[in-house]
């Protein structure tokens, strides 16, 4: 009775608890992973902690654990998926004191970054050492989320009615479950739900490639699919081509970078790429914006000079 008793206040049960109370249903699966990821850890790290003896010291000491094997980022990620639920034990006077009041996150020392963007002519490159074949294939997919910024789960979403070649258009309103059951799940928020315009070129190219196939279903999903498995696809073509490698997300981020860099307001980036606000596009390309407020700087001093 006793054990049992203990168990019930265990930390680790309540978090447990508070993820099916207030997440499960709530938020997306992929979400919804992070949070039971977490829980893995707690039960790893903390099993005999009770949610009435959490202090800063021993919620510190928790966040020192997981660092040791995780960069500062992915600690900063934990320490998130933890508040919530720490906050609500508060509220409810299962812990008397805010543990979470002035958390130290460390971590690891981030690996070496990985190239996550071409420039314009590392692209170029590498989309015309493509060979782009009059059917539907990886490499269309490819081009297509270099042209458009589009996530994958959204690229791969796609149907032929999604297309508005009269008015070069493409609707995003939905995404793929690839990483489940495969399906159609909803866009990832509100503000991912958009039409993005689309060059005459693509026009041409995929009202030809699509116009025979069925309005309703995927273009480019004839099974399971996975993310490696197109990654790899372009891991090829960008050793070929001899640039720099990058995953298809970073094609996105090659969107957004050449959109900056050629004038495109900060907004009108974030609505195509379909960020919930400027803030999360400022905060993900802040390096680029960053190199051409310099490019601003010079460029002011430049016509302020010849004043005189």
């Amino acid at each position: 009775m006793l054990k049992q008793s203990i168990e019930g206040k265990l930390f680790s049960q309540y978090y447990a608890r508070w993820i099916q109370m207030y997440k499960q249903g709530a938020i997306r699966n992929v979400t919804m992973q992070k949070y039971l990821m977490a829980q893995t850890w707690i039960d790893k790290l903390v099993p005999n902690l009770l949610t009435c003896d959490l202090t800063r010291t021993n919620y510190q000491q928790l966040l020192n654990d997981y660092a040791e094997c995780h960069e500062r980022q992915t600690t900063m990620d934990f320490h998130h998926q933890l508040k919530g639920a720490i906050l609500d034990a508060v509220d409810e006077g299962l812990i008397e004191r805010d543990p979470t009041r002035k958390a130290i996150i460390k971590g690891k020392t981030p690996r070496e970054k990985k190239p996550k963007y071409l420039n314009q002519f590392e692209l170029h490159t590498l989309l015309s050492s493509m060979e782009m074949k009059p059917v539907v294939n990886w490499e269309w997919f490819i081009l297509l989320i270099a042209k458009t910024g589009m996530r994958f789960s959204e690229a791969l979403a796609l149907t032929p009615k999604d297309f508005d070649f009269a008015h070069q258009a493409l609707s995003i309103c939905k995404t793929w479950d690839y990483k489940g059951t495969g399906g159609f799940l909803p866009t990832k928020n509100k503000s991912s739900m958009r039409k993005i315009q689309i060059d005459w070129q693509t026009v041409i190219q995929f009202s030809e490639l699509v116009k025979d196939l069925s309005p309703d279903t995927p273009i480019f999903v004839s099974g399971a699919v996975f993310n490696s498995t197109v990654n790899d696809i372009l891991r090829r073509y960008c050793v070929r081509a001899k640039v720099p490698v990058i995953s298809i997300h970073g094609l996105r981020h090659t969107h957004a970078s050449l959109l900056l860099f050629a004038g495109v307001s900060i907004a009108s980036v974030a609505r195509r790429l379909g960020h919930s606000s400027m803030t999360t596009t400022q905060k993900t390309y802040l390096h680029i914006i960053q190199e051409l407020e310099n490019q601003d700087v010079e460029l002011v001093m430049r016509s302020l000079s010849g004043l005189i």
